[in-house]
């Protein structure tokens, strides 16, 4: 600080203040209010726009729902927009921005999208985290996300509304449709693993599933579709009388899973699978297993406990044949 002027009485700035106290302050102002300060002068500018700062309110806000997935995808639109500055080539007919493609036709998946890209034009700096926080309040970013829809998960693009506070969501099977609208918080969720929609899960925790694990199993109904994720539970072989102390199915190759959403009975409640198979399973007229995930966390499994309630208390208002919902489960 500036001792002449507090002798003199002489007006004192922001960047009159130690380094600490400054950055203090700035970590103290809500997203608005860093953005605004940042157009007070050049200096300003490039403390306001650090990432560091940004980063708190991109977790505080967006941590639930975004994972490095989505960042590798900003930086893929960050990257491109810089080689665009570089070579000065104009974006102002295009009106979006595309994000990595992977895979081969028909299995080729589109990570990303992000609306009105002339954002990114003249990009100054490193610093992207605040255009990524307001890309994604605005809904520009379509980022790569997992959305909740009954008792199974697609993998989507996903985008906010302010004006609801939900996000809504774009699904890939031949072509982008329309997976759902106001879509509420917890019916998004960060990818659970690093694969892509059309790639099979190595399951690294086939022999240690036990009768009433709770686990997450891959499926598409045929080889040109990408999979979803299913809530299902391990269950006990035919031959077993479901007796833990003498239970000896976790040791068997022979795995049962368990769709419990389907009453008792029903071919399509109970699937056999084999531990020693790495690959995938099924059949054209089932359908097609993939990977298994084993679900650990208590918060996960608490939010798949709430949804087959509310699914179960869906099935219970029919009397006669199956609800709606069982369409969209897998078959047998």
């Amino acid at each position: 600080m500036d001792e002449a002027n507090v002798k003199t009485g002489g007006k004192l700035s922001l960047l009159d203040l130690p380094e600490m106290v400054l950055d203090f302050i700035l970590k103290c102002l809500s997203p608005i209010e860093l953005s605004r300060m940042s157009r007070v002068c050049a200096s300003l500018r490039n403390k306001c726009e650090s990432d560091h700062l940004w980063e708190k309110h991109i977790n505080h806000k967006w941590g639930r729902v975004i994972g490095d997935v989505a960042y590798k995808e900003w930086q893929f639109h960050i990257t491109a927009a810089k080689e665009r500055n570089l070579l000065n080539q104009e974006i102002t007919n295009i009106s979006g921005s595309l994000g990595s493609f992977t895979g081969v036709w028909p299995n080729l998946y589109l990570g990303s999208y992000l609306e009105d890209c002339w954002i990114l034009n003249g990009l100054r700096s490193d610093n992207f985290m605040m255009i990524l926080y307001f890309s994604l309040q605005s809904g520009r970013f379509w980022f790569p996300a997992q959305v909740y829809k009954g008792l199974m998960i697609h993998n989507a693009l996903v985008n906010y509304d302010s004006e609801s506070n939900n996000f809504q969501a774009r699904y890939q099977s031949g072509g982008w449709r329309l997976l759902g609208k106001n879509l509420e918080w917890d019916m998004v969720r960060v990818p659970a693993v690093d694969s892509l929609p059309y790639v099979f899960h190595v399951s690294d925790c086939l022999d240690n599933l036990k009768p009433g694990d709770r686990i997450e199993i891959q499926w598409r109904g045929n080889l040109q579709s990408p999979y979803d994720w299913w809530y299902a539970i391990i269950g006990h072989l035919d031959s077993c009388n479901e007796n833990e102390n003498y239970c000896q199915c976790h040791l068997n190759d022979t795995l049962i899973v368990e769709f419990k959403q389907y009453p008792q009975g029903s071919n399509m409640r109970r699937i056999k699978l084999s531990r020693k198979n790495n690959g995938e399973q099924g059949d054209p007229v089932g359908g097609f297993y993939g990977g298994i995930r084993k679900l650990c966390n208590p918060d996960e499994i608490e939010i798949w406990m709430n949804i087959f309630s509310r699914q179960t208390q869906m099935a219970h208002q029919f009397a006669i044949g199956m609800p709606p919902v069982a369409a969209q489960f897998p078959f047998r």
